[in-house]
Parts: C-alpha cells; sequence; structure tokens
C-alpha cells in the first residue's frame, strides 16, 4: 500500500433510512454484515416491494429528515401537493404504521418500511463497507461546481470523510488487478473494493431535486484531467465515479469508529 500522509477521520455519517438525510455522529460500530450500525437501518418500499429512493424519484430530496439516535425518533417535514410544511414526529421502532401512512400520503401510494439490522440497505450488497472521501476531494468537487462544501457532501452521500490529505487521496486504494488493498481505521480493519460508479442522485440539487445542467459530463471531464498519477486508470471504465466502496470482514463486528482515529495501513496478516 503507499505511504499515507498522517490521515485521520474527521466525520463519521450515518443514514437511518436509506435516501435521507444524514446523522453526524462522533462514534460508529460495524454491524455483522460489514455496514456501520444505524446505516441504512430502514428503506422505503413500494407495494410491490420496489425500494424507493432518490434514484427512482427526485420527491424524495423534497423531504426533511432529522433522527435523535438516542430516543430513535425520526422527525420529517415535506413541501409538496399532498404536505403542508408541517413537522411531525414519530419512534423508528413503535411508530412504524405513522411513518408508513406518512410516506403514503406524500408519495401517493402506499408505502411500506422495511428494516434490517445486519447490513442495512446498502447499494451495494458486495462491498457494504462504510464508503470513503477525503475533504480535499469533496472541496475540490465543490470548487468545480461553485457550491458549498455542505451541497457537495450532501450530493455523494460518503459516510466517513478523511482529513490530512491531498484530494482524491482515496484513488492510492485501488490496485489495476482489482485486488483489495487492507487498511486500518482505528481498530477497524478494511478492504478497497471500488471507485463508486455514481447515479443520477449526485446530479440533483439535494434540497429540490433540480437537476444541474451537464453534471455527469462535467464531473467526468474533470475527474479524467485530475485523476492522480497512482490511481490505476483501468479501473475508471467510466470517470463518473467518487468515493470508495469497502468491504468489511465479519471479524470486525462490534467494533467502533470514532472522530480522530487514524488511517493506517492494516498490521493485520492475511488481511
Amino acid at each position: 500500500m503507499p505511504e499515507l500522509a498522517k490521515p485521520e477521520l474527521a466525520k463519521i455519517w450515518i443514514y437511518p433510512i436509506k435516501s435521507l438525510d444524514g446523522v453526524e455522529v462522533s462514534r460508529a460500530e460495524i454491524w455483522q454484515g460489514g455496514s456501520l450500525a444505524g446505516d441504512r437501518e430502514f428503506a422505503l418500499v413500494d407495494a410491490a416491494g420496489k425500494v424507493i429512493n432518490a434514484k427512482r424519484t427526485a420527491e424524495i430530496h423534497k423531504i426533511r429528515s432529522t433522527v435523535d439516535l438516542s430516543t430513535r425518533i425520526v422527525t420529517l417535514a415535506a413541501s409538496s401537493d399532498r404536505a403542508n410544511g408541517d413537522k411531525v414526529s414519530f419512534h423508528l421502532d413503535y411508530g412504524r404504521a405513522g411513518l408508513e401512512a406518512w410516506f403514503s400520503q406524500f408519495f401517493g401510494f402506499r408505502v411500506s418500511m422495511v428494516q434490517d439490522r445486519q447490513m442495512g440497505f446498502p447499494d451495494d450488497t458486495e462491498a457494504s463497507g462504510a464508503t470513503i472521501v477525503s475533504v480535499a476531494t469533496l472541496e475540490t468537487v465543490a470548487a468545480w461546481f461553485d457550491i458549498s462544501l455542505d451541497e457537495t457532501r450532501r450530493r455523494f452521500r460518503a459516510n466517513l470523510e478523511i482529513v490530512d490529505t491531498d484530494p482524491f487521496w482515496e484513488d492510492q486504494l485501488y490496485t489495476a488487478d482489482g485486488e483489495s488493498i487492507a487498511f486500518q481505521i482505528g481498530a477497524v480493519t478494511f478492504n478497497s473494493s471500488n471507485p463508486c460508479l455514481r447515479c443520477i442522485v449526485p446530479t440533483r440539487n439535494p434540497e429540490t431535486g433540480d437537476r444541474t445542467p451537464d453534471f455527469q459530463q462535467r464531473f467526468a471531464a474533470k475527474r479524467a484531467e485530475t485523476l492522480p498519477p497512482e490511481a490505476p486508470r483501468s479501473r475508471f471504465n467510466s470517470f463518473y465515479r467518487l468515493t470508495l466502496n469497502t468491504k468489511v470482514a465479519a471479524s470486525e463486528a462490534g467494533k467502533g469508529l470514532r472522530v480522530g482515529d487514524r488511517v493506517e495501513p492494516s498490521n493485520r496478516a492475511g488481511a
């Protein structure tokens, strides 16, 4: 693994309900399935069991959610033809019927909530570990589009943000032959998987769902121009990729991460 320049974990983001707003935390544990505990623990599905997410409908961007992880109370608000913007609160475990009724009214069709406390509902079930990006990367992308750092992180929705790195630091964690690179954040061993191929979601304003003109084309062109020399270009069949997908072994379940943890080469044999 290339030598790291003393990077450390600066932010941890949990997204309790898939496609809704994130919660910043100072600590997180690893679930049995490799994901961060509580991340994408819930998902919304329609009557056919199909996940309702921002890939499927831009309307979901109009929902604002806050979750108190200690009490498991979620507060929702939205403005649309079927919602008046008033805030309503429900318990994630005991208020499920009320939550489903609220989402059903907002979307205009029957919505149910499903739950998974082993892995949650990641997009990539083969690489269900936390998604990782450096703050310098997000700052660079923000400058490309003249948007704020906060808006950029809300467009790309990574779990872990790393500081004290160059932009696109995470691109060094790939090999040309697709082999994983093992590294540690605090006590947790991660294995690199792939640079995440992005969907339509980052092209939209996270508050309104409005598309940014030519976002994907402009982004891909800039990524190709700025790809670090140590990054294997063979792993970028598309340059519309950002953030590192990871795999985490079941042996890491129960281990914790905290803000300030150092990122180091793995010291575990065979990791």
